[in-house]
């Protein structure tokens, strides 16, 4: 399934091939037009699962960042990569992010480790948490498409990160020192 979403998003199209057809059936001559219809016939279901940009976003935010308290408190879907390849990956490859949504990295321990936005397409802006779970630094960060790309942290250890929107705290009032609680 990851397969045909991968090849939908990049525009190749899977050959159909006469593994997908029963024996009884190889000698029997199938006309370019109904290859075709039975191509789509087959694959639109999988294709369906794969959702899109935005959609796709939506359906895996599956944890709430609160940042701030009381009145003032703002809350983001979010999807949480916690594993050395989740963080890679990040949000590389994405097209839109919806604008209540963004993508926690969380990590064992402190950390100094640096972002970049290799094949992000899309401008970010990050909050880094420290282990008091308080906003230590938020940066801007912009697409980068070739090498060597701009490297973004805190300047302090940290544990987390969120990355949104590029301007997304700036809109939301959101500053250093603010608290954050992650529920999952």
């Amino acid at each position: 399934m990851e397969v045909l979403c991968r090849l939908s998003y990049s525009g190749a199209m899977p050959m159909i091939t006469t593994a997908l057809v029963p024996q009884s059936w190889e000698h029997v001559p199938v006309p370019r037009a109904a290859t075709s219809i039975l191509t789509v016939l087959l694959l639109a279901p999988l294709l369906a699962g794969c959702g899109g940009g935005d959609r796709d976003a939506t359906r895996r935010a599956t944890s709430v960042l609160t940042i701030g308290e009381g009145s003032t408190a703002v809350e983001l879907g979010v999807e949480v990569a916690d594993d050395p390849e989740e963080r890679s990956r990040g949000l590389m490859g994405r097209t839109s992010l919806p604008e209540d949504r963004g993508m926690v990295f969380l990590f064992e321990g402190p950390t100094t480790a640096s972002f970049w936005m290799k094949d992000t397409r899309i401008p970010l802006s990050i909050a880094f948490w420290d282990e008091d779970e308080t906003i230590v630094e938020i940066l801007d960060m912009e697409p980068c498409e070739a090498d060597p790309c701009p490297t973004y942290g805190p300047g302090v250890p940290y544990v987390g990160a969120v990355e949104v929107n590029e301007g997304w705290f700036a809109r939301n009032r959101v500053d250093v020192g603010e608290p954050v609680e992650l529920r999952t």
